[in-house]
C-alpha cells in the first residue's frame, strides 16, 4: 500500500532519528516535512493512506482519491477531516487519544509556576547583577504565591483534565471539577456549577473540547464571574477564549495572570494584541506557541500509536477509529 504523510514535521520536528520505522513496515511510505493547499492533491494521488496533522481533508479531496481507504489523523482532534465525506467515501478515520496527557498537564502547572514564582524573572536580576548589589540576603523582584491551599476550577476533565487536578490536589490545592457547557450528565460523577466553580476559584483552567457550545465561552461574563486576581490557563484550543474580551478584562486590571498555550488563530498576525509587550498588562500575560502536547516521549508515543493505528486497520480491528 502507498502511505503518505503530509505533514510530519510537527511530529518528527525533522529530528533524522523519526525514521517513521513501523510505517514502512506496513507499505512504502512518502514523508512530506509540510504540504501546501496546492501540493495537496498531487501529493495524496494514489494513496492508500493518508496520515495529516493539520493539513485539511475536505470533501472535494475524497471525490478525486478513488484509492484512498485510510485518514490517520496525527493528533487527538479530527476537526480537520471531513468525517462525514470520509463515511460516505467509505474511508476509515483514526486519531491518538491520550498521547500527550501527561505532556499538557506539565506544562499547565509550568505556566502557573511562572505566574507565581516566575522563575526566569528572578534569573535574570541574578544575572544583571541586582542580587550582589542587594543590601539584603533575599532578593525578590514580584511577590510570590503558594499555590498550597488555593482553589483550582477544571473545566473539562477527561484525561488531560483529570491528570491536572491530580497534579493540583499533589500540590496541596483544592480541585472543583467544573461542569461544561452543554457536555451530558454522568451517574455518579459530581460537577461544580460553572458560575459557582468560577467565582471560588484561584485557578482556572480549559480542557474542554471545542463545541459550538464552549467556542467563545470565555467572554466577558465568564471573566466577571472569576476572582480579580485569579488566574486563567488554556492549553485546550484557542477560540474556548473571546479574546477581544480577554483584553478589555485585563486592561481593567482584571486577573492577576493568563497563561496561553493556544491563541484562535496559530500562527497569530505578529500585531496580535495579547502578544504585545508593552501592553500595560504584558507581565501579566505568558504565551507558549502551542507546545504543551510536544515532549519528546508525547512525540514518540504518537508515532506508535500512529503506526498501531494504521496496521489495525489493515488486520481489519477497529482502533481509535473515529469513521
Amino acid at each position: 500500500m502507498r502511505i503518505v504523510i503530509l505533514d510530519s514535521f510537527a511530529a518528527d520536528q525533522g529530528d533524522p532519528t523519526y525514521t517513521w520505522e513501523g510505517l514502512r513496515a506496513l507499505g512504502e511510505v512518502t514523508v512530506h516535512p509540510r504540504t501546501d493547499e496546492d501540493q495537496l492533491v498531487e501529493r495524496a494521488r494514489g494513496a492508500t493512506a493518508l496520515l495529516t496533522n493539520k493539513v485539511e481533508i475536505r470533501r472535494e479531496l475524497f471525490d478525486m482519491l478513488p484509492e484512498l481507504r485510510y485518514v490517520g489523523v496525527l493528533a487527538t482532534g479530527t476537526n480537520i477531516v471531513d468525517v462525514e465525506a470520509a463515511r460516505a467515501h467509505d474511508v476509515a478515520v483514526t486519531n491518538v487519544p491520550g498521547y500527550a496527557t501527561d505532556a499538557v498537564a506539565q506544562l499547565v502547572f509550568a505556566l502557573i509556576l511562572q505566574l507565581t514564582h516566575d522563575v526566569a524573572a528572578h534569573d535574570r536580576a541574578v544575572k544583571a547583577g541586582r542580587w550582589a548589589a542587594s543590601p539584603d540576603f533575599a532578593l525578590f523582584v514580584q511577590p510570590l504565591v503558594e499555590l498550597a491551599g488555593k482553589t483550582m476550577a477544571v473545566v473539562g476533565t477527561g484525561s488531560i483534565g483529570g491528570a491536572v487536578a491530580r497534579i493540583a490536589e499533589a500540590f496541596g490545592m483544592h480541585v472543583l471539577r467544573a461542569a461544561v457547557p452543554g457536555a451530558p450528565t454522568r451517574p455518579g460523577v459530581s460537577r461544580a456549577r460553572l458560575t459557582e466553580a468560577l467565582a471560588e476559584a484561584d485557578v482556572v483552567t480549559l480542557h474542554c473540547p471545542l463545541t459550538p457550545l464552549t467556542r467563545g465561552m470565555v467572554d466577558a461574563t465568564f471573566l466577571g464571574a472569576m476572582k480579580p486576581k485569579a488566574i486563567l490557563v488554556n492549553t485546550g484550543r484557542g477560540p474556548l477564549i473571546n479574546e477581544t474580551d480577554l483584553r478589555a478584562a485585563l486592561a481593567a486590571g482584571r486577573l492577576g495572570g493568563v497563561g496561553l498555550d493556544v491563541l484562535s488563530q496559530e500562527p497569530p498576525p505578529a500585531d496580535h494584541p495579547l502578544l504585545n509587550p508593552r501592553a500595560p498588562w504584558a507581565s501579566r500575560v505568558i504565551v507558549t506557541p502551542h507546545i504543551g502536547w510536544g515532549t519528546i516521549e508525547a512525540r514518540r508515543r504518537l508515532e506508535q500509536a500512529v503506526t498501531r493505528n494504521l496496521a489495525a486497520f489493515l488486520a481489519g480491528e477497529r482502533v481509535n477509529r473515529v469513521v
